[in-house]
């Protein structure tokens, strides 16, 4: 019985290559989340102001805001296990890098500007690749099971990581820790060469779509690839809704929060070690939801995941208010918990919802808004907060959070969405009717 329990629940697990692709993606997770502690301090240590660290910040934000509107289509083109390989060679590049010169001596701002930009290149090609990658890897009915295990990995690792990054640097120095997220991406690098994918064996390139992908690749032109993405993206009204909301939500309401709460934290709060403290407890609530989500299969997924986008705005709300920690804290649980929600059941409708051999372009153009968009917020929130107050700022966040939800909430589209069985392939929005297909000539031969 209990092992029957554990298949329902994770069975996505007893998965040879989603294991091995799992295994190898939170080992890397774990080694960014400590090497962002490091970097940072390497900055500063080497003579680095605030200003510098947000220039190589920066340039790890802006590089993927440029690349994001073709990886997807480059993903789909050339297979999407070989576009994440790429990837992760190069940041593994970048940071080992990094941390030769870091060995070496003081690197200057210049060049961790550029490797930063590397890495976030590598990002951009990653995330929208991961998204196709997974169904195939993962059985259709465990995308959910599937997507939970990663939002449990990003939250693990956002706890634990610059906890053991910091442990580390004050051990080692930052070289150490950039060196060991070096080798988290080749660690990532093998588990992905060792993946046996559908119609190959491991090392293959590419699999199924992807292999008809490489195969015509020749014959189309990326823009045209682009021009389909782009068109399916926009032929379903829920997706390029959820995605003008969550860019804004990006810029008004997430940005105040990541930007300004720490700020309050050092003012009013008590300190880096509450405001550490309240950052775990966000981390806790998404494993806690993470956790529940595992084997729940909701009729209607997006009804779900935005109910769980109404959490997001919940932390504005304390920080307006210059309430206590405990609130503030309670507050960001629960936004972590409706994170776990929404892109638990956000990730898993879009990857039910799009054909597979659309799918990385389609991820591509949902994140590129967010990324665009939401970059913008943390340049004018600083001055913003000055002019109007903290308290302003925080205030809009939390209404436009909470409206945007429920507008979404109310809209037919949204709540016609539902979970698709595993005999239900997706169908392209702009396809004609199965019939209509039947009754279309034969194209002749090329």
């Amino acid at each position: 019985m209990g092992r029957e329990w554990l298949r329902r629940r994770a069975g996505v697990l007893a998965m040879r290559d989603f294991r091995r692709f799992y295994a190898g993606y939170a080992t890397s997770l774990l080694g960014s989340s400590m090497s962002t502690v490091a970097i940072a301090w390497a900055v500063l240590d080497n003579g680095g102001s605030a200003t510098g660290l947000g220039f190589v910040f920066a340039a790890n934000v802006v590089s993927q805001v440029l690349m994001l509107p073709i990886a997807g289509a480059i993903a789909d083109r050339l297979g999407r296990r070989r576009v994440m390989l790429a990837a992760d060679v190069l940041r593994c590049g970048a940071q080992a890098s990094l941390a030769v010169a870091l060995f070496a001596g003081r690197p200057p701002l210049w060049l961790f500007v550029l490797l930063a930009w590397l890495v976030g290149t590598g990002e951009a090609f990653f995330a929208p690749s991961q998204d196709a990658l997974t169904v195939e890897i993962a059985p259709r009915n465990q995308l959910g099971n599937a997507n939970a295990l990663y939002g449990l990995a990003r939250s693990a690792t956002r706890i634990g990581g610059p906890a053991l990054g910091g442990i580390l640097v004050a051990l080692a120095g930052p070289a150490v820790v950039v060196a060991v997220d070096a080798a988290s991406y080749a660690a990532s690098v093998l588990a992905l060469s060792l993946l046996t994918m559908p119609g190959g064996t491991a090392g293959t390139a590419t699999a199924g779509t992807a292999t008809a992908g490489t195969a015509t690749a020749g014959r189309r032109s990326l823009w045209l690839d682009m021009t389909e993405g782009w068109a399916e993206f926009r032929s379903r009204k829920w997706l390029s809704v959820v995605t003008v909301q969550f860019a804004f939500f990006n810029l008004i309401t997430w940005a105040p929060w990541m930007l300004l709460g720490p700020v309050l934290g050092h003012a009013y709060l008590g300190g880096a070690a509450v405001w550490g403290a309240i950052m775990a407890m966000q981390g806790a609530g998404a494993i806690v939801a993470g956790l529940a989500c595992i084997g729940r299969k909701p009729a209607r997924p997006m009804v779900v995941a935005t109910i769980g986008s109404f959490c997001y705005a919940l932390p504005d709300i304390p920080m307006a208010l210059h309430a206590s920690a405990p609130w503030v804290a309670a507050a960001a649980f629960s936004c972590g918990a409706g994170s776990a929600l929404f892109g638990t059941y956000f990730d898993t409708a879009m990857q039910q919802q799009v054909p597979p051999e659309m799918l990385a372009r389609v991820s591509s153009l949902t994140l590129f808004p967010a990324y665009g968009v939401g970059v913008i917020g943390y340049a004018v929130d600083g001055p913003l907060a000055a002019a109007f107050g903290t308290t302003a700022v925080f205030a809009v966040g939390a209404v436009y959070g909470l409206a945007s939800s429920a507008a979404v909430l109310s809209l037919r589209s949204v709540r016609a969405v539902r979970w698709r069985g595993e005999d239900e392939p997706a169908v392209s929005a702009s396809s004609p009717p199965p019939g209509a297909r039947r009754r279309r000539p034969a194209s002749p031969p090329p």
